[in-house]
């Protein structure tokens, strides 16, 4: 064979290799979150829809939320798929330990995850705590500040019921979904540290009465203790795949019609 030949060959070879190859359904998703996130008008919805999509991307993400660290050192959590992934984090910001405040913070690793919480030696606190409330394994992500420093600021939280649920493709479309969602933050006009605070401080109000009615409801029923309201309503919720605080709105409005199921 002439060389004439073998660099035809060649060419022909590296042609094949440069053909375009269409993209699967996770590019697709992809594709659609960034124009959605860049038609969102506030970071609440960038937030929103940064996690409606993680449960839709991820299969296991069963709970999702954003936790933010401010520049006082105080964690919060802005965005949450459900009102136990609220009270996931929140006990993580008191003892000071777990995932979501590992990644967030600067100098923290990009990503903390645990796949089995019944097992996990590292926040002897939380671990039992989120195992508790029906947790098997957790990942979160760092999301990134951008320039100068680049230093971690906040994270993508993602909660699974199963113990090993969360596996390492998981973790790949998670540090993909916590750039978007660094990205889009960035480019967002509405974006101020007061916006997120007050979002926070909103919803956080509004989630508290309406669990603390439902829980008081409870707590009068059945007379038992606050905690052991909170584990009703929580059961409830994932038994009816319900937003615990939807179910505790509907009990709250409609107590004397209903009650919740007894185990």
């Amino acid at each position: 064979m002439s060389s004439d030949q073998d660099w035809q060959r060649d060419k022909e070879r590296f042609a094949a290799d440069l053909e375009p190859v269409a993209p699967g359904p996770l590019a697709h998703q992809f594709a659609r979150l960034t124009r959605t996130l860049l038609t969102a008008p506030t970071v609440e919805d960038v937030l929103q829809r940064v996690l409606e999509a993680t449960t839709v991307m991820v299969p296991a993400a069963e709970l999702a939320s954003f936790t933010v660290l401010d520049t006082e050192g105080h964690f919060h959590t802005p965005a949450e798929t459900d009102e136990v992934a609220t009270e996931l984090d929140r006990l993580q910001y008191r003892f000071r330990e777990g995932p979501c405040v590992e990644a967030a913070e600067p100098g923290g690793p990009a990503v903390a995850i645990a796949p089995d919480l019944a097992a996990e030696p590292r926040w002897p606190r939380w671990a039992p705590a989120a195992t508790q409330l029906g947790m098997g394994s957790v990942v979160s992500t760092a999301l990134i500040s951008g320039p100068p420093t680049g230093e971690s600021r906040g994270a993508l939280n993602v909660y699974s019921r199963s113990r090993h649920g969360l596996d390492e493709a998981d973790r790949d479309v998670l540090l993909l979904l916590a750039t978007h969602a660094s990205l889009a933050l960035a480019a967002t006009d509405a974006v101020t540290r007061a916006e997120l605070q007050a979002a926070h401080l909103r919803k956080a109000i509004d989630s508290r009465d309406v669990i603390g009615q439902a829980k008081g409801i409870i707590m009068a029923r059945r007379g038992v203790s606050a905690d052991a309201a909170f584990d009703v309503l929580r059961r409830t919720s994932q038994d009816l795949n319900v937003k615990l605080a939807d179910l505790a709105r509907t009990l709250a409005e409609r107590h004397a019609e209903i009650d919740l199921p007894t185990r």
